[in-house]
């Protein structure tokens, strides 16, 4: 059975840092691409960041050079460090793998940015 599991969430002042974590398992990690997306209330998820099985990544434009993703295979963890966060940034934020249709997500973290 797959499991993705979002750990590092909160509130956090404009401008701070967060560290999000998602430890997979069910899966070989080491081989798969790994996503982070967000949902904030009222909005559709939109992708935030990936990273390939081979450590090439992708961010979207309004995080790129504020997030930065990464990986840890011999943990199955893949992370998410947000830096100088924004109030917009505020959104649950989820892990994904997979192609459709053999997706996979965790629950999800709150990240709640006050200005």
């Amino acid at each position: 059975q797959v499991q993705l599991v979002e750990s590092g969430g909160g509130l956090v002042q404009a401008g701070g840092s967060l560290r999000l974590s998602c430890a997979g398992s069910g899966i070989i990690f080491s081989i798969r691409a790994m996503d982070w997306y967000r949902q904030a209330p009222g909005k559709q998820r939109e992708l935030v960041a990936g990273i390939t099985s081979g450590g090439s990544t992708n961010y979207a434009g309004s995080v790129k050079g504020r997030f930065t993703i990464s990986r840890d295979n011999a943990r199955n963890t893949v992370f998410l460090q947000m830096n100088s966060l924004k109030p917009e940034d505020t959104a649950v934020y989820y892990c994904h793998t997979g192609v459709y249709p053999y997706t996979y997500w965790g629950q999800g973290t709150q990240v709640t940015v006050s200005s």
